[in-house]
């Protein structure tokens, strides 16, 4: 029966991207919660929807423009998204929040009217917003597998950097770490795997695969390592279980993976609480015996 599967090449090609998808979003997503910058995720991914529209819109005006790929234009606005966002948070210093409603509102703005202006394109945005196994192609698995390395790379190379910064960022900068621009390169990075996200989960859904992943892996990591390494083994296992029951039960990929991590997340969450139940029960055990 898997067989069967495996023979389609979209699909081989959507399991391709998928892990490296599986990868790298727990990787950048788990510095995000410990931040507690996750929502910043979400308004970076509608700035992604703005540049795909605007995308799709140039493949309709302009003739010599058909074989674009749009989420490189989705790329361009959601790596200007980042730089906004770092200068906004520099500007508001005490309430760097605000920097994550101002882009997530203009992102959906933007959005929105460039959908309206290209009335003709509505369908193709559907597997942008919810994302399509079908449309993956190799122009799409490429754009992966490179954004893949740099990202994989740099966050092996700024590993401790990124830690200091995530935990106590006074502290990392008094120590010599260039604050700034580690944590543009962050930036940066958040952007690139939300557009190499876009096939697989969908615009709307690909924070959630940033983040539910590692809410599981927090109810029962150790350690931060543990955290990262349960982050990807759950994004990982709700990724590729995700496309193999949208490919036999015709579901949309997107949600069945979102709703799989969902599943990952109330599990832990049982399991967490049965662990609690049992040390108690156990405490008052050794109490009634002394």
């Amino acid at each position: 029966m898997m067989e069967v599967m495996w023979q389609y090449e979209f699909m081989r090609h959507a399991l391709l991207a998928g892990v490296i998808v599986g990868l790298i979003s727990p990787l950048v997503g788990v510095f995000l919660v410990v931040r507690r910058l996750s929502l910043i995720a979400d308004a970076l991914s509608h700035v992604t929807l703005s540049g795909v529209a605007a995308g799709l819109l140039l493949q309709r005006e302009i003739s010599w423009l058909q074989s674009f790929n749009p989420l490189y234009m989705g790329t361009a606005f959601s790596v200007a998204g980042a730089l906004f966002v770092e200068q906004l948070r520099r500007l508001y210093r005490s309430y760097q929040e605000l920097a994550i409603p101002i882009i997530l509102s203009g992102g959906i703005g933007l959005g929105v009217v460039l959908i309206s202006a290209g009335e003709g394109f509505n369908v193709n945005v559907m597997g942008y917003l919810f994302g399509s196994i079908i449309a993956v192609n190799d122009n799409d698995v490429k754009w992966v597998v490179v954004v893949g390395i740099i990202v994989a790379l740099t966050i092996a190379l700024l590993y401790k950097e990124l830690f200091a910064l995530s935990f106590d960022e006074e502290s990392a900068y008094l120590s010599g770490i260039p604050r700034r621009g580690i944590n543009l390169v962050f930036i940066l990075l958040v952007a690139l795997v939300i557009t190499a996200s876009v096939r697989v989960v969908g615009i709307l859904l690909v924070s959630a695969l940033m983040t539910l992943p590692v809410a599981a892996s927090l109810q029962l990591a150790q350690s931060f390592r543990q955290t990262v390494m349960l982050s990807v083994l759950f994004a990982e296992t709700s990724v590729i279980s995700g496309l193999i029951c949208s490919f036999y039960f015709d579901l949309a990929p997107g949600g069945t993976i979102v709703l799989i991590a969902v599943g990952w997340l109330l599990l832990t969450i049982l399991l967490k609480r049965l662990q609690q139940i049992s040390r108690y029960r156990w405490m008052k055990r050794e109490q009634e015996a002394e």
